[in-house]
């Protein structure tokens, strides 16, 4: 168990949620990771999640499992190809999962109830993104009215944060502070499409990002 005040991270194993965990870390939160198992087409962020952890000491690391995939609707939890020619401006990609962060959080607000924490770490960003709502500082701010709306703790007082670090810093930033922070990326899985041993597609969105913004850095 480390030390300090308790925080939950919604930790998937890509190097977002990697970078959050960090940076929590960084700020002395005793860190309890939160991975979800939700009906994905593929398992390797949450295999990376289990190895990253052992690397980034956390408190607690819980894989919770929910089936996203019984309603579908999206590439990464039904039969939908994977898009892999770039981003498409001005249109919510097919990789959106319907409500993913809505149920994540609020499946983060009861474990941080139930623990005594009031911190609530979630590595969306708004920049360098597939464009999903659920990723916006709109929903970010609006789900933490909620949260201290709709628990014990917050109509007595006692409120929930809910920090999203990474909301406004460009994909190269972010890596730029994760390596400051010693953050290992080879560990890290970020693709939508990986093939049957793990390995990355290097063409849908979530590889694009990522590979762009290395190539600045390198």
């Amino acid at each position: 168990m480390t030390k300090g005040k308790p925080a939950v991270i919604l930790f998937s194993g890509g190097l977002d949620s990697t970078t959050a965990l960090a940076i929590a870390k960084s700020q002395g939160f005793a860190c309890h990771a939160l991975t979800f198992k939700y009906g994905q087409r593929h398992c390797s962020e949450i295999d990376a999640s289990k190895e990253i952890v052992k690397h980034l000491t956390v408190s607690r690391h819980v894989v919770s499992e929910i089936d996203l995939s019984i309603w579908g609707g999206s590439a990464l939890t039904d039969d939908i190809d994977v898009p892999k020619d770039g981003v498409d401006e001005g249109r919510i990609p097919v990789t959106y999962v319907p409500a993913r962060n809505t149920i994540f959080l609020s499946h983060a607000l009861g474990f941080a109830e139930a623990i005594g924490a009031r911190d609530i770490f979630i590595g969306v960003n708004s920049l360098d993104y597939s464009g999903y709502p659920d990723c916006r500082a709109e929903f970010i701010e609006s789900f933490e009215a909620m949260a201290n709306l709709a628990t014990k703790a917050g109509v007595e007082g006692d409120r929930f944060t809910i920090h999203a670090p990474l909301l406004h810093m460009t994909k190269v930033e972010i890596i730029r502070l994760g390596l400051e922070l010693e953050v290992d990326y080879s560990m890290t899985k970020s693709c939508y499409d990986p093939d049957n041993e793990g390995a990355s597609c290097g063409k849908c969105d979530a590889c694009r990002l990522r590979d762009t913004a290395f190539a600045q850095i390198n």
